[in-house]
């Protein structure tokens, strides 16, 4: 069985108690389909596999204690946390799963020594017990609707052995959208005489024309009022954001098309703030389109080793849909709406199909998208003298909250 944690630590999560609540299961989120889907399709041995990074070998450089140093961590029906578990097998891991049925897995840290035993080294009066490695992640979160607010949560992962100060400057490197004060709703300041070459390729290359050929008229950024005042809000100039705003209440009544009066504000608004006649507003448009089109990260995800991950092919408690890899030579091509759900295709017909047998045959045919996500699932070969262990693999995994 595997090694669980003290009922003291069952509430505990990121070093904070958590209350039990008693949360209804959404729908397209139902239990049994979930134990179904972890006893017939979860890809028990390929997740610990990819987990052990080499270390269920027997090269020299093998550690064998590597994947018995990582946490796992279960949340349980009614939001009940259980943290600090470690698995030193794949049986161990997959008949805990399938014991606990948990809504929802999340990967720990590796830890200096065994997470589940951590109190016997705190007893010991020598303070052993420090994550030592983790993936570096970077959560992205994605606008999907200026309309809604709905969003979709990106996570690249690749592995490195950093601690929290070098994790913290790698992602502050990409962070451009910095969140201030409630009152501030300028998120983006673009300093210096010219933008960072990382910075300038990004608008050139990508973010100007997505947000003038595309954003403009789907997402009607200056049709309404209510559209346009987001915009003119980022200006640092009132007075400039004033007059651009009389302007357009106007002419709201003129025969500019719902086409073409985004293209043409946006022109009227890029006119005003490049005419040189105002001071400080040099880099405002960068500015805006930064603001619309650049990822925002969450940086406490990047910065803390303690930080947990949710894991690859578990089951979003709110969408009922799988968690799963996407391959970043395609990444254009995902759509997310596409991602298999527990309740629609693939637990539906592990029922019809378990009844006759040939699970198996219902992944490889049937259900498809399982083994299309689970074959994006690689793993790097060792060769026999490689003793300093540093995988490389790059993971990039989708999980959509609304």
């Amino acid at each position: 069985m595997a090694r669980e944690d003290e009922k003291a630590d069952a509430m505990e999560i990121d070093g904070q108690h958590q209350q039990v609540a008693n949360t209804a299961v959404p729908d397209g989120f139902n239990a049994d389909y979930l134990r179904i889907y972890y006893g017939k399709l979860f890809p028990h041995v390929d997740f610990f596999k990819w987990l052990s990074y080499g270390n269920d070998g027997k090269h020299p450089g093998c550690d064998q204690s590597y994947v018995g140093r990582r946490e796992f961590s279960f949340t349980l029906e009614n939001d009940i946390y259980v943290r600090f578990q470690s698995f030193d097998s794949v049986a161990e891991m997959e008949n805990s799963i399938k014991e606990k049925c948990p809504f929802k897995i999340d990967i720990g840290p590796v830890y200096s020594v065994d997470p589940a035993k951590r109190h016997a080294y705190a007893q010991s009066g020598n303070n052993v017990f420090v994550p030592v490695e983790r993936e570096l992640i970077f959560d992205i979160m994605i606008l999907v609707s200026i309309t809604y607010c709905g969003y979709i949560v990106v996570v690249v992962v690749s592995i490195a052995g950093l601690n929290n100060e070098q994790r913290a400057a790698i992602a502050d490197y990409f962070r451009v959208y910095k969140v201030g004060g409630e009152n501030t709703m300028k998120k983006v300041s673009l300093t210096g005489a010219v933008l960072h070459p990382f910075l300038a390729r990004s608008y050139t290359d990508v973010l100007k024309g997505f947000f003038e050929d595309k954003l403009l008229l789907s997402q009607q950024l200056f049709a309404s009022e209510e559209r346009y005042q987001k915009i003119l809000d980022l200006i640092p100039d009132e007075n400039v954001a004033s007059e651009l705003h009389d302007k357009w209440q106007g002419n709201r009544r003129s025969s500019i098309s719902k086409e073409d009066v985004n293209a043409t504000r946006w022109e009227q608004l890029k006119s005003t703030l490049q005419s040189g006649k105002h001071k400080g507003l040099r880099r405002c448009i960068e500015e805006i389109v930064f603001s619309y089109t650049y990822p925002r990260l969450d940086m406490e995800v990047s910065k803390h080793m303690n930080h947990l991950l949710k894991a690859p092919f578990c089951i979003h408690p709110k969408t009922g849909r799988v968690c799963v890899p996407i391959d970043p030579n395609n990444s254009d091509d995902f759509d997310p709406t596409t991602v298999p759900t527990l309740s629609q295709g693939i637990v539906s017909a592990t029922i019809a199909e378990s009844l006759q047998g040939g699970i198996r045959k219902l992944i490889q045919c049937q259900a498809p998208a399982v083994q299309e996500y689970l074959d994006l699932v690689k793993f790097t070969q060792l060769p026999a003298d490689f003793t300093n262990l540093v995988p490389h693999e790059k993971l990039l995994l989708h999980e959509t909250n609304h």
